[in-house]
């Protein structure tokens, strides 16, 4: 029988949590287990083992996940007051961790009800949850050009190459979009990025609203980066107008604590948004494949064409897009009808 390492690990991390529980004084038979609630987009596993009160356990294994991190960016985050998981107890040599436990429901779940005032409610704390988090002075990576390439090229190496087998993309425009990405990002003030600030990684909390997690790999960078990520996410879309509204109320609340200066108007800041947007969709769409590819996960493929359509809508604004979105008409949107893209 061939015993697999995630069942080893679950085994190993069942043992270590009901060692956790008890050192805390929570009584737990031996015969209590584990019982998974998420795998996200990494390699990450997180659990829950009934208590009172609940934990969660991740399982991180350490050759392809730093728990460490997790754990200096969460103290980070909590110290500034925001709702980020309490840190318990970790074993870094193992991979693993017992973490506050923030709930089940993510932003998506209440989206998806389309209760227009909810959402208007739950977009209100993460844009001032994020303010927050763009104030937290830190030592942290910066977000750089060689990272911003290396973002964008997935979408290439993945997307292009491996998904669709296409190789002749010299003629795209693709070159030229890289360095108005770079352009644009470099334009913009840097601070506190997230990296993943969207409606996934965003928990519905009662108190405190909202649970951030996903946070391992936060940076200095661009300060729309997180804002794109929030307002444009790959699973859920807004009108073009209300996410204007907000673009402009979160540029004005900026200005407001001296974090932007007040003569960047209106427009350009639409701008760095939409750009950034533009550079991160391209990221997406390559991690998506990767995630297909590589990970066997192909529920992904699904969000790649609200990413794509993302993208091509600003042709309409932006006349340095044309040539490249003018390719992905012609070489991509025909492929996205094939079935392993369209939702059921």
């Amino acid at each position: 029988m061939i015993v697999l390492e995630s069942d080893f690990r679950e085994k190993k991390l069942n043992y270590w949590a009901q060692q956790c529980l008890r050192y805390r004084g929570i009584a737990v038979s031996d015969k209590r287990k584990l019982k998974i609630i998420s795998s996200d987009a990494s390699f990450r596993r997180y659990f829950r083992m009934e208590s009172i009160p609940s934990y969660i356990f991740v399982d991180a294994p350490p050759y392809k996940e730093d728990c460490k991190k997790f754990v200096d960016i969460a103290t980070l985050i909590a110290s500034t007051g925001l709702n980020a998981p309490k840190i318990f107890a970790s074993d870094f040599k193992l991979g693993f961790l017992m973490i506050s436990d923030l709930g089940d429901t993510v932003y998506l779940d209440r989206i998806n009800l389309g209760d227009n005032e909810e959402i208007d409610k739950l977009y209100g704390d993460a844009l001032t949850a994020l303010l927050r988090l763009q104030q937290i002075k830190c030592d942290l990576p910066h977000f750089g050009q060689n990272k911003l390439l290396e973002e964008m090229h997935l979408f290439v190496d993945w997307f292009l190459e491996q998904e669709l087998q296409i190789s002749n993309y010299e003629e795209s425009g693709f070159e030229e979009v890289l360095e108005l990405m770079l352009v644009n990002a470099a334009e913009q003030p840097q601070s506190f990025v997230h990296r993943d600030f969207h409606c996934r990684n965003l928990m519905v909390a009662t108190e405190n609203n909202p649970g951030i997690i996903d946070f391992q790999d936060a940076v200095i960078g661009p300060v729309t980066y997180d804002l794109v990520s929030l307002l444009k996410d790959c699973y859920h879309s807004f009108t073009f107008d209300q996410v204007a509204g907000w673009v402009e109320m979160y540029r004005e609340r900026l200005i407001s604590i001296g974090c932007l200066d007040k003569n960047v108007s209106r427009e350009k800041f639409l701008r760095w948004f939409e750009l950034m947007g533009f550079q991160r969709h391209l990221k997406c769409v390559g991690i998506f494949s990767r995630l297909h590819l590589r990970d066997s996960k192909a529920q992904y493929l699904k969000d790649i064409p609200l990413v794509i359509g993302y993208m091509m809508e600003l042709q309409e604004r932006y006349h340095e897009l044309r040539k490249f979105c003018g390719w992905i008409e012609q070489k991509i949107i025909p492929e996205l009808n094939s079935h392993r893209f369209v939702r059921p």
